[in-house]
């Protein structure tokens, strides 16, 4: 089928894409800049100009395709709410042009809209609301397309990672250098789920292929590692000590990011794995942290 993936050149965007071409699908990219365009070009996608805040380049872009996976978000999180209401719009122009067709519209979500304080999140698991975490609102506008009939489906993501990005460890990993202490809170106990960018790109795959209206996946190939054992894993590799901050220390320390560094937020994907067929094979979080590339630098 033709694809329309929007944020096609950010870091998960460059692995669907050829996970999409080499299952025989064509796709066309989104792209807002001249670089954009050209690296979409090289790898064998057509290119389609425009971005988030241009609701008509989504519609006419979805419009000319047989199905979207929508994965552009933007991450400045001094502006986290009005990107999550943007993302709301992005969405809802999508689904415009795909009302009363079987064409798929699989919409990128996190597996924290779940969070279940005490137990492990599931796909069953509704989104928390919006006014209580911005990012629901992403589901929020996805379901709404399924009561007008598009068949939109959500995926979830953990902590996305290979040997060059880790999510928000990313950032986490910035800190460090710059305090020079690898931090977590607590006890360090608390979990974050995760998986391997590669295998995260053949769920989206099999999501946009076999998904149903209104289902929910989890991209979740460990279901929680914990803090601590992140922080070390830095630690190691920067050579600074590893330390507990308590959570009164936390915002100092982490600034914008505390509000997720203390989150004990597991998540399964059982059901994703038994409903897609799905089976992650890639290297774990804590492998890919030992090998980083970053750390090189």
């Amino acid at each position: 089928m033709r694809v329309f993936v929007t944020g096609a050149t950010g870091f998960i965007g460059t692995a669907v894409i050829p996970e999409l071409i080499n299952a025989g699908h064509k796709v066309i990219g989104l792209a807002r800049s001249d670089a954009g365009a050209k690296s979409l070009g090289a790898c064998g996608a057509q290119v389609h100009r425009g971005d988030l805040e241009d609701l008509e380049s989504l519609r006419s872009g979805a419009a000319m395709a047989d199905g979207v996976i929508h994965l552009a978000f933007n991450h400045d999180f001094s502006k986290y709410m009005d990107n999550c209401q943007a993302d709301r719009r992005a969405i809802e122009a999508l689904g415009s042009v795909l009302v009363g067709s079987d064409r798929p519209l699989v919409v990128t979500s996190g597996t924290a809209v779940a969070f279940k304080p005490g137990r492990v999140a599931t796909e069953d698991d509704p989104p928390v609301p919006s006014s209580m975490i911005p990012r629901s609102a992403s589901e929020e506008a996805a379901t709404e397309m399924v009561s007008r009939g598009v068949r939109a489906t959500a995926m979830r993501l953990p902590q996305v990672h290979n040997r060059l990005k880790q999510g928000l460890i990313t950032p986490l990993i910035e800190i460090a250098r710059a305090k020079g202490v690898s931090a977590y809170v607590g006890d360090g106990r608390n979990r974050w789920p995760a998986a391997h960018l590669l295998d995260t790109a053949s769920l989206y795959r099999l999501a946009l292929e076999k998904g149903i209206a209104g289902e929910r996946f989890n991209a979740v190939a460990e279901e929680g590692v914990p803090l601590r054992e992140i922080a070390e894993a830095v630690g190691r590799r920067i050579n600074v000590p590893v330390v507990s901050k308590s959570p009164e220390e936390a915002p100092d320390h982490f600034g914008w990011l505390a509000f997720f560094v203390g989150n004990d937020a597991p998540a399964s994907s059982a059901k994703t794995q038994e409903r897609l067929g799905w089976r992650p094979t890639q290297p774990g979080l804590i492998s890919d942290l030992d090998h980083a590339r970053y750390f090189e630098t």
